[in-house]
Formats: C-alpha cells, structure tokens, sequence
C-alpha cells in the first residue's frame, strides 16, 4: 500500500464508496479505509435501502429526487462489471399516510408540486382497490403493545399519498461492493480490516491518517465517512468544538416478518411510510416484510457506543411489528419475532453533515444512516465538487457551494449541510429526515 495519496475516504458504506468513485474519477489517487472485512459490511449492509422522492425538507426531496435515475439505471452509472454480480433496483412505489397531525400530507404535496415529483392521492377505496390488504383506518397516535387503546381505530384516514418513483436495493452490501469495483476500475485502493486511530495534522492542516495505532498514511484531503463511529473520527480530529450540529449512534431494531398467507408480498407489496403507526415496511426476499420504526415519541431512543451494542433483538422489534399489523390485520408475528439490529449515525435534526470542517483539508460527510443511502451516487459528486472547491481556494463558510442538479433542474445551497446551521426545523426529527 502507498503511503501517499491525494485523499482518504474513512468507511467504505455506500457513502463513502460513492466519495470514493467520484474522487477517483476526477484523477485524484485515493484510498478507502475500513475496519470491516468488505465494503458495505458495516451498517451499511443492514440498512432497507428504500429509494424514495418525499422528505419533509424540500431540499432534502430534491437531492433524493435527483438521485433516482441513477438507481434506476445502476449499471449504467457504475459502467463496470462485478464478478460478485449487481445490486438490483426493484420499483415498486411507496404510500405515506396522511392524518391530522401531519395536515394530512399537504407539505409533501406542495413539495413534490415544486419539484415535480409525481404522486396520486388514494382514498380509502382506492386503497382497498390497489392494496386490498391494507387497513385504511388511522390508528394514531402511535401507542406501546401494553396500552390498552392499542389496536383500536378511530376512523378511516382521509387519504394516502403514492408515490410511483419508489422502491428498493435488494442487497445494499452488494450495491456497496458494486461501486468499490468501479472505484478501483478509476484507480482507488480500498484497505480493509484496518482501523483509524489518529488523524493526522501538520502547520494546522489535516494530513492523513494513523491506522491501527503503528502506519502513517499521508493525504492532503480526508473525508470522514465513517457512519455511526463518525462522531468519535472528528473527536480525533479535534474539529467538535466548531460545529453546531452533532452526531451520535442510535441503535435499532427493524423486524422480518412473513407476508400474510395467500398474498405475494414481496412481488405486490409496496413500500409504506406510515406515520399514522409512525414505522416503515417494505417486501422483502422470501415473501417477508421488513418493519421498522419512525421514532414514536412513545419509543424511547438508544444512544449508544458504537463499538460495545447489544445486537440481540427484544421486545422492541415484537412491537413495531404489531403497529404494522393494524395496517396488515391478516398479517402473522411468529412468537419470536426475527430482525436485525444496527445502528443509524444521527445528526441532531436527523439532515445529514455534508460539508468541510475547521481542520483545513478534513471534510463530513455524516449523519447519514437511516435516510440516506439513496442520496450516495450524488452524494458522492457533491463531496467530490465541494472538496475541489475548498482545496482551490474557496471560502465554503462564508460562500457556500451551489450545487447543481441537473436531473431535477435546481441548485442546491449547501448551507443545507452545514455542520454550522441552526437545527431545521422542518425535519421530522426522525428517519424520514
């Protein structure tokens, strides 16, 4: 391995794989560090990997929006081939509940007017027409299993919102490994099972990085893409005390239930964003269906240390699946609920960093598990745009990048990103973003 690069992408999770494709691209040499065996193999590979187009910002529906065709066509933006095969996009739409305390979905459509995002509004009849399995009833607000009003609706919902630009990567440790291979087919080196102990500085600029305690790896640019331990880089870093936004590890629960019987979930369910239950499913292989959690405030969050979480499931994954179950009634929860267990990396307003820092040369791009995997192809060209830029000269503080998309035909002001904003108060403080 080199000891000298032009950058050092930290995490090799679908963020900082795309960092990396980019970069490279652009002719710069560049090395990706990972203390997991593979690229995606952190939180990652755990993550639903939904691709929609609604968020509650419209900055932030805007740069998933631009972000879809890449999905749509994954070969083509990636332009290699993966002797591990490819990650498969599968289309496959997405509801979002509308009830009284979200004013019944009018921000998003006033969102996706703007931007041209299609949807259609379904009634209760229409659901039960496209999804006869769907309950349209409203059940909110969201309550604990134990809660003796739990289960009982209050009426029908006014309507849904659907959204056809949706769907799902059916194995993002793969779509991961897909673009390391095109990373490495421009020229970038990934070293994996190596871990950051230091960050490295010279006459006040960052200048690589220290792994596993012993191996001095220098670069004029770091780019901190380390998921939930991305709080604990920038501490070695020393880069805290300027920014305004935090991050820290929320661990997680999400449940793997089977489709109820007689219905093919997995080739006719969709993906729902219901914040009348306030959780999330989507189909899954072996007609399963994937549940998690939206952040009721009736759930209490775990914030944890990265590297010492309990990754046994419990009673949380049983309860998200009977939330979910008021919208499936036929729905089965097995006695013991399967599921995993990983960790998102949240900022405090839950919109992700994607910015430079005070340390000259060491970039964030964090606060980003839970919501952002669909943003990674752009992300990745954001990063890579922002980088050039402040390395050439550009004050990003006090003129922040626009950046263009082109696919949606806006610019996005980066300011969005800021590790220096003020919390956004439009976020749904939530994985929705």
């Amino acid at each position: 391995m080199d000891q000298h690069y032009d950058a050092i992408v930290i995490g090799a999770g679908i963020i900082g794989a795309c960092i990396a494709f980019e970069l490279a691209k652009s002719g710069k040499s560049t090395l990706v560090v990972d203390k997991n065996p593979a690229a995606g193999y952190g939180s990652t590979g755990n993550s639903c990997a939904i691709i929609r187009t609604h968020y509650s910002t419209l900055e932030g529906a805007a740069l998933a929006f631009e972000n879809y065709p890449y999905w749509q066509d994954w070969p083509g933006y990636l332009n290699v081939i993966d002797e591990a095969g490819m990650a498969e996009f599968r289309g496959v739409g997405c509801v979002y509940t509308c009830i009284e305390p979200n004013n019944y979905g009018q921000k998003l459509i006033d969102i996706a007017d703007e931007l041209g995002i299609p949807y259609e509004i379904w009634t209760p009849d229409v659901v039960r027409q496209r999804m006869p399995l769907m309950n349209p009833e409203t059940f909110h607000p969201a309550k604990r299993a134990d809660d003796p009003r739990f289960g009982e609706a209050s009426g029908e919902m006014r309507r849904m919102l659907y959204f056809p630009k949706a769907g799902y990567i059916n194995d993002p440790q793969l779509a991961s490994h897909n673009v390391q291979r095109a990373a490495e087919t421009s020229g970038a080196e990934f070293a994996f099972n190596r871990r950051v102990t230091d960050v490295l500085k010279a006459d006040g600029r960052c200048a690589g990085v220290e792994l596993d305690g012993e191996q001095r790896v220098e670069a004029p640019v770091v780019v901190n893409a380390a998921g939930p331990h991305s709080y604990k880089v920038n501490e070695m870093a020393g880069v805290t005390k300027d920014m305004n936004i935090a991050t820290k590890a929320l661990r997680v629960e999400v449940a793997h239930v089977p489709s109820p019987d007689g219905y093919d979930f997995e080739n006719r369910g969709i993906i729902g964003s219901d914040n009348d239950i306030v959780g999330y499913y989507r189909p899954e292989t072996g007609n399963h269906i994937l549940i998690g959690s939206e952040e009721p405030d009736c759930d209490s969050l775990e914030w944890v240390d990265p590297d010492t979480f309990d990754r046994n499931l419990t009673e949380q994954a049983r309860v998200q699946a009977l939330r979910a179950a008021q919208r499936f009634p036929t729905m089965r929860i097995p006695n013991r609920v399967k599921g995993i267990v990983d960790l998102y990396d949240v900022s405090d307003d839950w919109i992700p960093i994607y910015d430079r820092s005070d340390l000259a040369g060491f970039y964030l791009a964090i606060g980003t598990s839970g919501n952002q995997f669909k943003n990674g192809p752009v992300v990745g060209k954001l990063m890579a745009a922002l980088i050039d830029a402040v390395q050439g000269g550009r004050d990003h503080d006090a003129d922040p990048l626009q950046f263009e998309l082109p696919h949606v035909g806006r610019t996005l002001d980066l300011r969005f990103c800021s590790r220096r904003r003020e919390i956004n108060r439009e976020s749904s403080f939530s994985v929705v973003g």
